[in-house]
């Protein structure tokens, strides 16, 4: 009796250790599933990069509003780096692209008119023969400079609300402020297209990786590389009234 009663307890203590083994692996399982995980936070990141980026390409198709289109997705990834990885990809991109359509319509149909002149000084200087050929170098440089400027002012106007004028202003500030920076944000913009427009072979891999995560990736590297510098001129956010009040902030750089 003796032997038997020591042997139950060794069975009962048995069966209690396997059970709290089996809670600990549900533990684990739940914690590498939940939101405040790394796992968590990477799928949140990809889900906002590709959902950003499909209404992105999506509002982009008719072309002139490729502009509103453009600010709602820095919107997104600015919001995300400041604010965290929960926020709803669709609502705060519609949120954007609605409170900035006006001036980023204006702005980016005024860079289509001077784009339209510049490719077609390009194309005239490269099919002369004569000495007119040299004035395709500075032709290149100002085309370099407009979309240097281009690049910061999106962000820019993404981040902040002021006058248009003022906006332009800003981001030809932002970008003197760091040249280094901007000539990165000019390569990271512009040399993933001239890539894709040179190796026509592999095209169809390029529009997947385009259409699926390919803007939005870009822009929320450039979002990082700005967002220190535009900190500085932005309000706190205050996360628990972050989802009824804008990311906006008044613009009083550069003045």
């Amino acid at each position: 009796m003796h032997l038997r009663h020591r042997h139950t307890k060794i069975r009962i203590y048995s069966r209690k250790k396997k059970h709290t083994g089996n809670t600990d692996v549900k533990q684990r399982i739940w914690g590498i599933l939940s939101e405040e995980s790394l796992l968590g936070r990477i799928t949140s990141r990809l889900w906002i990069l590709f959902g950003a980026n499909v209404l992105f390409v999506l509002f982009s198709l008719p072309v002139v509003t490729a502009g509103p289109a453009w600010v709602a997705l820095y919107t997104v990834c600015l919001k995300t780096l400041r604010v965290d990885d929960s926020l709803n990809p669709i609502k705060e991109f519609w949120k954007g692209f609605c409170l900035n359509f006006k001036q980023a319509l204006i702005g980016f149909l005024g860079f289509l008119l001077i784009a339209a002149v510049l490719v077609l000084d390009i194309m005239f200087v490269a099919r002369t023969q004569s000495v007119m050929r040299l004035f395709r170098y500075p032709v290149y440089v100002l085309t370099g400079i407009v979309l240097l400027i281009l690049f910061h002012v999106i962000p820019v106007m993404a981040a902040f609300a002021d006058s248009l004028r003022a906006l332009i202003r800003n981001g030809i500030y932002f970008a003197a402020k760091n040249p280094v920076r901007a000539v990165l944000i000019l390569a990271l913009n512009a040399g993933p297209m001239i890539w894709t427009y040179m190796d026509v072979v592999r095209l169809p891999l390029y529009a997947f990786l385009w259409t699926s995560f390919g803007f939005s990736s870009i822009a929320m590297i450039c979002s990082r590389l700005l967002l220190k510098d535009f900190e500085q001129y932005l309000p706190d956010i205050d996360i628990r009234e972050e989802a009824d009040q804008p990311e906006t902030g008044e613009s009083e750089t550069g003045e």
